[in-house]
């Protein structure tokens, strides 16, 4: 093969950057069209009959609309045309836009940090509610259902990243637990947003748990999941606790990231293995179809699973995801919060958008050693932990940019990403998909209770 002359290589290499630039421009003028729809329905509430309530907020409609311009893409004009290209740089642009969202909730974490260590135990055990509760709750019923090796990859944890590289190294993703926790990751990436939002804003309202508990079981590990929990627990409950609720939800975010995968390597796992061996003769029954199902979808997930892959944008582009994230979220201060622009507000995203990239930069400098999510946290905190100099004018400026106006803008690129991951979710069959969605519950739900159990009273 004749070698390309270095000018021509070099050449092609602009023009592509060229390219991606202008994609990732229209991308995101397309992500704030959908922040502006949502933010102008604003919040709705679904009575239930006495307090019991189901709150959707406008990080929800933002997925429903943009999924829906996914779905019609070859309908809609040029300015708005998601096609799949488009759909798997919203998901790559997912990653960073979610650090944007990560400094902002890190600095309610530093500026609250008295009131965590006061909670002492209940934020490092409810760890192990996440993780085991969701194999309580979604293992018993997968194997009722017919569901047999694949229920370990499915409830063994919260399908993400680390989970298919878990199971990918102990198993092998053609094994059935790889089949699972594919089958998991692809549910959980389509609806696990949308249905943690749901769950946690209908438990919020039954009064049973205390925010803060709920708080701690909303950091499932995954940023879009934990903003969609947190924010529909907090928009419950007064300001001051409100930005509670965000803090310590944050800081559970961040013990399960740096800590969760050796929780799900050493604890969850095999807890799971166990359990299935335990239960299979007692609950399993012969339904080869619903195995079957999962089978079929192997190929196609495991597709997504890696079109969602990080990208390395380089640092202008960083840049300008992190500003229009940082931007947009003026559109929900104003719709949802009534906060006009000013000048402290600019100030205050300047902040948010400069503890963002002092924390990329050590991630840099680590050579991914250190995880961003939590260099970008450490950033934020010290930032803000009362009596660091500047602690205090920090916060008044930050505070002006409300935590729930910027998740929507990330949720965003989420719902632009979905309509990829459709051909996988629709092979998977109902009855995985179920067991994913409980498996989802569970690790909200099991993580809240231990925390509820082990929080020390105020004071």
């Amino acid at each position: 093969m004749t070698e390309m002359p270095p000018l021509v290589a070099a050449q092609r290499r602009t023009g592509r950057r060229r390219t991606a630039s202008a994609f990732l421009g229209r991308l995101l003028l397309v992500a704030s069209s959908c922040v502006l729809a949502a933010e102008a329905i604003g919040s709705a509430v679904i009575p239930l009959g006495g307090p019991l309530r189901i709150v959707l907020l406008p990080m929800v409609w933002v997925l429903l609309i943009g999924g829906a311009l996914g779905l019609a893409e070859g309908r809609m004009p040029r300015a708005l045309r998601i096609d799949p290209p488009m759909q798997r740089l919203a998901a790559a642009a997912l990653q960073p836009a979610l650090l944007i969202f990560i400094a902002k909730s890190s600095l309610l974490v530093g500026e609250a940090l008295p009131e965590i260590v006061h909670a002492g135990w209940s934020l490092l055990f409810q760890e192990f509610g996440h993780f085991l509760g969701t194999a309580a709750l979604g293992l018993p019923v997968a194997l009722m259902l017919g569901i047999k090796r694949e229920a370990i990859g499915a409830t063994f944890s919260v399908g993400r990243e680390p989970s298919l590289a878990i199971i990918g190294e102990r198993y092998g993703m053609a094994s059935p637990e790889g089949r699972g926790v594919l089958a998991e990751y692809v549910t959980s990436t389509l609806l696990g947003t949308a249905f943690i939002s749901l769950l946690a804003g209908f438990v919020a309202s039954l009064g049973v748990f205390d925010p803060l508990a709920l708080a701690m079981g909303s950091g499932l590990g995954s940023g879009s999941m934990m903003a969609a929990a947190a924010g529909a627990i907090a928009s419950q409950q007064p300001a001051d606790l409100a930005r509670q609720v965000i803090a310590f939800a944050a800081a559970a975010n961040l013990v399960t990231t740096t800590l969760g995968t050796y929780f799900t390597l050493y604890v969850s796992l095999p807890f799971t293995v166990r359990a299935y061996r335990m239960l299979e003769p007692r609950l399993g029954r012969r339904r080869p179809a619903a195995a079957t199902q999962v089978a079929e979808a192997e190929a196609t997930a495991r597709e997504a699973a890696v079109e969602d892959e990080p990208v390395d944008f380089g640092w202008p582009r960083l840049f300008a995801i992190w500003t229009a994230v940082a931007a947009m979220g003026l559109i929900g201060n104003y719709f949802a919060f009534g906060e006009q622009a000013d000048p402290r507000a600019f100030a205050g995203l300047a902040i948010v958008v400069g503890a963002t990239a002092g924390g990329h930069a050590l991630h840099s400098l680590s050579r991914g050693a250190v995880p961003a999510v939590a260099t970008v946290s450490l950033v934020g905190m010290a930032l803000a932990v009362p009596g660091m100099p500047g602690a205090a004018e920090t916060m008044a400026l930050t505070g002006r940019i409300h935590f729930i106006a910027l998740g929507t803008p990330v949720m965003a690129l989420a719902g632009l990403s979905l309509a990829k991951d459709l051909p996988a979710f629709r092979r998977l069959g109902w009855r995985i998909v179920l067991v994913s969605l409980l498996a989802n519950a569970g690790t909200f739900l099991g993580a809240t209770l231990i925390a509820q159990i082990l929080q020390r009273p105020a004071g």
